[in-house]
């Protein structure tokens, strides 16, 4: 009896070590899983502590960049401000836009482009975001990329409904998208009226060419029977002059021959250059075809500068604009 409740003691301490070796483990993993996240809470706010100083800084330079603009109107000093402010932070959207209003006021359209895209994209306000399309469609529209402004201009006024200038920019980009799908509608339809001109053209001249082969090949013929025949009275002549006739004759009768195929050459009896002289005064419908074309052209360049100047909007003063 006595050896039996021993054993049973001795079941029972082992039992209540290995609950707590078990506790301890359990107790052991879960301090390790606190210290880790411990340490990537600590972490996580060293990242975004680095990040904000970063951005800090990059504002700095930015500052740096509109106060050259605002004192000196140095482009290339504010220029070289603005890239250090977005190598220091790519978050700076003020810092991409402002270097994009620098590459539009130089007309560099298409680093201007990438910068407002960049600075959109980056923006986190509505504000930031409407000034970023807004100059976007700016640069479409001076590139004659009208289908383009007109988005463009609709996100800037998706993000501020109340900007007039955007509102005017987007119906001035929509009536030039309009007159610019009509002006190519007409240039394709003169392309086929061209092209169609060009086969008549052709089938004219084919038609002459089969005409004149077919009249010089008429002339030879005359010419070879009057070749013929003049032989043949050259044949008479001889043998007249062998019975005697006048040499004078004989003369009389070769410039009349020489006459009448001179005259059957040229029935009209005009010189032959002066008949393929043409006329001084005279233009060829192709002629007047370029002259017309290039007094359009002349005429749209115009407009285009006109609608050019309609623009509202443009970039103004870096800090001015954020």
């Amino acid at each position: 009896m006595s050896e039996r409740k021993m054993k049973n003691n001795i079941k029972t301490i082992a039992i209540k070590e290995r609950f707590s070796m078990d506790a301890r483990i359990v107790f052991l993993t879960v301090l390790a899983l606190f210290s880790v996240a411990q340490i990537a809470a600590q972490d996580s706010e060293a990242l975004e502590k680095a990040k904000e100083k970063a951005l800090s800084e990059s504002k700095g330079y930015t500052y740096e960049g509109n106060e050259i603009l605002s004192e000196s109107d140095d482009a290339v000093a504010a220029e070289v401000e603005y890239r250090k402010a977005i190598a220091k932070s790519s978050a700076n959207a003020k810092a991409k836009y402002n270097l994009g209003n620098v590459y539009y006021k130089d007309e560099s359209m298409g680093e201007a482009f990438m910068r407002y895209k960049e600075a959109g994209t980056t923006a986190e306000t509505k504000e930031e975001r409407h000034s970023a399309y807004h100059n976007l469609g700016n640069v479409f529209m001076k590139n004659k990329e009208y289908q383009k402004a007109v988005e463009a201009y609709k996100e800037a006024l998706r993000n501020d409904p109340s900007d007039e200038e955007t509102r005017y920019n987007l119906a001035l980009a929509k009536e030039m998208l309009k007159k610019q799908q009509d002006e190519n509608k007409d240039n394709q339809n003169k392309d086929d009226q061209n092209q169609d001109e060009n086969k008549d053209n052709q089938e004219n001249q084919d038609q002459n060419q089969d005409d004149q082969d077919k009249k010089d090949g008429d002339e030879g013929e005359d010419k070879k029977d009057d070749q013929g025949e003049e032989g043949d009275e050259n044949k008479e002549g001889d043998n007249k002059d062998e019975q005697g006739e006048n040499p004078e004759d004989k003369n009389q009768d070769e410039g009349k021959n020489d006459k009448q195929d001179q005259q059957k050459q040229n029935p009209e009896g005009k010189p032959e250059e002066q008949q393929q002289q043409p006329r001084p005064d005279q233009l060829s419908p192709q002629q007047v075809r370029n002259i017309l074309e290039a007094m359009n052209n002349e005429e749209k360049k115009v407009q285009e500068k006109v609608n050019a100047e309609k623009i509202k909007g443009a970039p103004v003063k870096s800090e001015k604009d954020w």
